[in-house]
């Protein structure tokens, strides 16, 4: 699988340092290249790459906003948060508009490239700190009926046929969505329910009332 890769950052010399690396690696396909919020969102919606390496601090508008918008019209591109920051003012607004990921700009490369992959599987990736700050955050604010008043629409009915025992398949099948954007829904669910595994996210449903035994 070719993991199709637009990256979105105002430093041309980071940039190219991200463009240089990447393209060493054989199954990642690097389709273009922003300077700005803006220029990411217009270029994602054309090029419909498969993950957007996002910085926050950008002219015209920043990774914020950019990666709302990006997921609000084309909910299946992932996003990578890439970036020098790790404190709660950016970490949970960037989580909130709907990245899936968040890294710091210190990653070893081959790492980001691991990390790139596994978002483009539907896995979250979240540096150690950026986790830290969310289940915080989470666990201060969200008790059970909120952690699932968290879930968009979509969420809550995958949700649902998690409960019901459905695989991914089944789900993708029954909800008419690509199994690759069921794997995104689940992952995400995990993240805002605070579980590990399909088992545990079953229980926490059947537990606080969302569906019935």
């Amino acid at each position: 699988m070719t993991v199709h890769v637009l990256i979105a950052d105002d430093h041309h010399v980071v940039r190219r340092g991200l463009v240089f690396f990447l393209q060493t690696q054989k199954d990642i396909h690097i389709v273009g290249e922003a300077k700005n919020g803006k220029e990411a969102v217009d270029l994602a919606l054309q090029l419909q790459p498969d993950v957007v390496l996002m910085d926050l601090v950008m002219p015209i508008m920043d990774g914020i906003e950019a990666t709302g918008k990006i997921k609000e019209i084309c909910p299946s591109i992932e996003i990578m948060i890439l970036t020098s920051f790790a404190d709660q003012d950016h970490v949970i607004p960037a989580i909130e508009a709907g990245a899936s990921g968040y890294q710091l700009k210190d990653i070893e490369p081959d790492e980001l490239a691991s990390a790139i992959r596994k978002l483009a599987n539907g896995e979250n990736t979240l540096h150690p700190k950026a986790t830290n700050l969310l289940m915080t955050r989470m666990n201060r604010k969200n008790p059970a009926n909120d952690r699932i008043a968290a879930l968009t629409q979509r969420e809550k009915e995958v949700l649902a046929e998690i409960a019901k025992g459905k695989s991914n398949k089944e789900i993708g099948a029954q909800l008419k969505i690509t199994e690759k954007t069921v794997k995104t829904h689940v992952s995400n669910i995990f993240m805002k329910l605070q579980v590990a595994d399909r088992t545990q996210a079953a229980l926490f449903a059947v537990k606080n009332g969302f569906v019935e035994q």
